[in-house]
């Protein structure tokens, strides 16, 4: 705040031009630049060229200037007068009846891809409390959603023309995986174990890889969900993040580092001290936001003096999915490409999300109001998760299952693949009334012969009594398959 008074009001019309370095610090600028990364960008990346009624809209500084340039409708013809989320309000003349930074008339309005001036700022300067990027050219810019700028990112660094590959968890968010397929990209699973990607199998793959053997070019991307990973729950340690890093920057891999969970970050599961059981104590309130912040893992982007990270963070998980909205952190040349594939493509979040998330963000909650929001989000799943593992402690058969099936053990093992073994078990839990996600679903290398049998179960919405009805039938099913 002291910062921002320094810098006096933000003045940022209808279409306002911004970028991060007009909001960072001055010390952020003294670290070196990112490299450059010309030779891994895709040719449509690269042949990428500004909108130029975009950029006409940085005309409009200059003092004086009236505009007959772009199309942009009166905000006097906008048919909504106001918003209101319980005690906040946004109008539609703010600016010029309450000497504010932002209203409807330029939020309702067209406005820049990489997002309003006055989101834009805050995100910026939450990056960069947070994050701290270790080099000066680095910027943000406003995304839609995590699906949306993932296949922004691919189209970014991948061309179908190039056969080129992309590395990834060996199990990785199906929707991700759903994104990269049509694009013509050769996917490669990664191993991971109980802390995500394994550093030494990742190096494996990309100093043997043959390129007429894998039919594909070596790989320059890798995507990674570094913090409970999606489906495995996953979370890499400092150090796995250090050594995952090395590995690519030896090899010359760009990192897409995406990360909806990062501040979901709970202590491991202590079944006698389950936070799920009546009278367990929160002490999420009583926490310091310094406190909460160093018991975070640091970043890829947090450790990344090369440049070589784009990380994608977002609303989704934490406050609202509806929103659609989050951002993407950068070096400048990556974030100017990105940008010149949204001004052709999604033009960036609604005006109505970024509206609605300036007001709770910055002018109710304001930096340390959304780290206590992030706290208590945290004691929230924290108290989900260990009702799901609770109800596993007490219905599953761990013989044969504890989070993954021994499928060895099977009185078919052997005459029936894993696959249609799978498929047995789910549809039994469908007739018992319980969906549990295949493994299947969430593999990268869909081609390859599976060698386990997963399920994946989420405690993001049930609530306790359903949860633990739930696990009860799917231990039923898993029983009756296994005959036990």
């Amino acid at each position: 705040m002291a910062r921002r008074a320094k810098a006096g009001k933000l003045v940022a019309g209808t279409a306002a031009y911004s970028d991060s370095d007009m909001f960072k610090s001055p010390q952020a600028f003294n670290y070196p630049k990112a490299k450059r990364w010309d030779h891994l960008l895709s040719p449509e990346a690269m042949a990428r060229k500004p909108c130029a009624l975009k950029q006409a809209a940085t005309y409009l500084k200059n003092p004086g200037v009236l505009s007959l340039g772009g199309g942009l409708p009166s905000p006097e013809n906008f048919p909504i007068e106001s918003l209101k989320r319980s005690e906040i309000t946004i109008s539609k003349h703010d600016i010029r009846d309450k000497d504010a930074v932002y209203d409807l008339s330029v939020a309702l309005n067209y406005g820049q891809a990489v997002g309003s001036a006055q989101v834009l700022r805050w995100v910026t300067e939450h990056t960069e409390l947070i994050f701290r990027p270790p080099y000066s050219d680095w910027r943000c810019a406003l995304s839609i959603g995590s699906t949306g700028r993932l296949e922004s990112a691919l189209r970014l660094f991948c061309d179908r023309g190039r056969r080129d590959s992309l590395l990834t968890e060996e199990y990785s968010f199906s929707t991700a995986l759903e994104t990269i397929a049509p694009l013509g990209i050769n996917v490669v699973g990664v191993h991971v174990d109980e802390q995500g990607l394994l550093p030494k199998n990742l190096d494996e793959i990309l100093s043997n890889w043959d390129e007429s053997a894998r039919g594909a070019r070596k790989p320059t991307v890798l995507y990674t969900v570094p913090s409970g990973q999606n489906p495995t729950g996953a979370t890499m340690g400092a150090q796995r993040r250090k050594d995952v890093y090395d590995v690519c920057s030896k090899h010359d891999v760009y990192i897409f580092e995406d990360e909806p969970y990062y501040y979901l970050q709970m202590p491991a599961y202590d079944k006698a001290n389950s936070a799920a059981k009546p009278g367990a104590v929160d002490t999420s309130s009583t926490q310091s936001t310094d406190s909460f912040l160093q018991s975070l893992i640091p970043t890829m982007l947090s450790i990344d003096v090369d440049g070589r990270v784009l990380r994608m963070d977002s609303f989704s998980k934490i406050i609202v999915p509806g929103s659609r909205m989050g951002w993407v952190t950068a070096s400048e040349q990556i974030i100017e490409r990105y940008i010149r594939h949204n001004e052709c493509s999604s033009q960036g979040p609604a005006g109505f999300s970024q509206a609605l998330m300036y007001k709770l963000l910055d002018e109710t909650w304001g930096h340390e109001g959304y780290l206590r929001w992030l706290m208590h989000i945290r004691s929230e799943y924290t108290r989900r998760r260990d009702a799901l593992l609770d109800a596993c402690e007490a219905h599953l058969p761990k013989e044969v299952l504890w989070l993954s099936v021994d499928h060895t053990r099977h009185p078919h093992a052997g005459q029936k693949t894993i696959l249609e073994l799978e498929e047995e078990i789910f549809e039994s839990c469908i007739e018992r009334g319980v969906l549990a996600c295949r493994g299947s679903w969430f593999r990268a290398e869909r081609d390859v012969e599976p060698t386990g049998l997963f399920f994946r179960t989420t405690f993001a919405a049930s609530s306790q009594a359903d949860m633990d009805v739930a696990i009860q039938r799917f231990g039923q099913a898993i029983r009756a398959s296994f005959g036990i």
